[in-house]
């Protein structure tokens, strides 16, 4: 089955983006997602091989380009094939590590729990409570 032209939620899903076609339909329709730079408000919106998405997961703004439109929704290594990422590598790696949860705090080994005043002192420190 060869088409031109498939919906934008579907491809979505295809492309595994996004985890279900119905959070696929809910971004389409959130009117955060542009295709070929204008903004896109219902999911049944067509695409076709060539066009560039741009619209954000999570915290990433991912910019895309449409190689193949897919027929189902496969295995990742087929998804992959049916796109180009067009955002620059650098910028990707800067996102991972701005993402990634800061160092827990140390402790001297064998010092042990914090005392109840040494746990209210940090929390102190840190910012956590407020009117102790």
């Amino acid at each position: 089955m060869n088409r031109d032209t498939l919906r934008l939620d579907k491809w979505f899903w295809y492309a595994r983006f996004i985890k279900s076609r119905s959070l696929a339909t809910k971004l389409c329709n959130s009117g955060k997602v542009r295709v070929n730079g204008n903004r896109i408000k219902k999911a049944h919106q067509s695409v076709t091989p060539g066009d560039v998405l741009t619209f954000s997961v999570g915290p990433n703004i991912r910019v895309i380009k449409i190689i193949k439109l897919g027929n189902r929704r496969g295995p990742a290594k087929e998804a992959q094939a049916l796109y180009e990422d067009l955002q620059p590598i650098d910028q990707i790696e800067k996102k991972i590590d701005s993402t990634l949860a800061p160092e827990p705090a140390k402790r001297e080994r064998g010092s042990g729990r914090p005392t109840k005043v040494q746990r209210r002192a940090i929390e102190r420190f840190m910012g956590w409570l407020k009117g102790i």
